[in-house]
């Protein structure tokens, strides 16, 4: 390096200390407007930390309710589908059914919140990332206890309106299967009766050829191993006696009606509204927070020891930049 170069980088290094001394020491001189800059913006920051309304969030974590929460809906359902067991759905439906249906509304209800001309913040979100239950389910109140307050509120109202629903498509469910059953009970009381008049048809048909052939008295020991085409022989007399009696005779229902009728009578006597308690299941209830969102009076108190500390050194730099202008323009 050269003497030249030398000399150059030392006066340069020179000047730089002797600006940033120079800047020190005018902060020193007018440390009192300094200070005063900085009184000013902690008085700000007090005065908003009293106005700017807090922000508490309470939490909740919810997932599908217990068997046993939806136990008297699954029996409910069970009978429903007595005749059809296959199409049953099963207790895991059925709790999926309710919290879908929890979770649909409670996102419906977050986003009418956030609309509103004084939004609220009600986040519904999985609380473990890519599985889609629990749910962890938060609100945002202006203290620890409004906001536990509100947000059970909010998860009660929501309960209960899952319940309602389900409850008038089970009423609805209800009705459509007694009315297939009693459909199914009158066809099958049908089908009964056009066989008593069918077998009516036989007899006289049989007492008619009895008549004819004069065949009073019964020719056979076992009347059991006659045919249609054969009943003629069990003579006139016994013809007419049997058809004189065969009206009061029970009609000739099967098994599947009697088996019918027992599911139509049990649908028929289910309540209409099942005691279904609820359509989740707590995992951690609305909890009570103990440290607000905001403000965080700490750190804006700090924040303003610093904006006032710049604000205030700049002012004094700038002022003295500009008497220094004015003095050298005077000259």
């Amino acid at each position: 390096m050269s003497p030249d170069t030398y000399s150059a980088d030392h006066s340069r290094t020179s000047a730089e200390n002797v600006d940033l001394l120079d800047i020190v020491m005018q902060l020193w001189r007018a440390k009192g407007t300094v200070c005063i800059f900085i009184v000013v913006c902690i008085l700000l920051a007090v005065a908003y930390l009293f106005v700017v309304q807090e922000k508490w969030t309470s939490t909740a974590v919810v997932t599908m309710p217990d068997a046993g929460q939806v136990a008297n809906y699954n029996n409910s359902m069970s009978i429903i589908y007595a005749q059809n067991r296959a199409s049953a759905p099963s207790v895991t439906d059925i709790q999926n059914r309710f919290f879908g249906r929890f979770n649909s509304l409670m996102s419906a209800l977050s986003e009418e919140l956030d609309n509103q001309q004084e939004p609220e913040k009600l986040t519904i979100e999985p609380a473990v990332k890519g599985q889609s239950m629990p749910l962890k389910i938060s609100y945002v109140g202006a203290s620890g206890p409004e906001a536990r307050k509100t947000l059970t509120a909010y998860m009660a109202k929501i309960n209960q309106r899952v319940i309602e629903e389900m409850n008038k498509d089970l009423v609805i469910n209800i009705n459509a299967t007694m009315k297939d059953l009693k459909s199914s009970l009158d066809t099958q009381m049908m089908v009964a009766k056009e066989q008593r008049k069918q077998r009516l048809e036989v007899l006289n048909q049989a007492l008619k050829i009895a008549k004819q052939s004069n065949i009073q008295n019964t020719l056979v020991q076992q009347a059991e191993t006659l045919s249609e085409d054969t009943l003629f022989a069990l003579g006139s007399n016994a013809l007419e006696a049997t058809i004189e009696n065969e009206s009061t005779r029970p009609l000739p229902l099967k098994d599947q009606y009697y088996n019918t009728l027992q599911s139509y009578m049990a649908v028929k006597a289910l309540a209409k509204k099942p005691d279904t308690v609820a359509s989740y299941h707590y995992v951690m209830k609305p909890s009570l927070p103990i440290r607000r969102d905001s403000p965080k009076r700490g750190l804006t108190l700090i924040l303003s020891v610093l904006v006032g500390g710049m604000l205030g050194a700049g002012f004094v730099l700038a002022r003295n930049a500009l008497r220094n202008y004015k003095s050298e323009a005077a000259r």
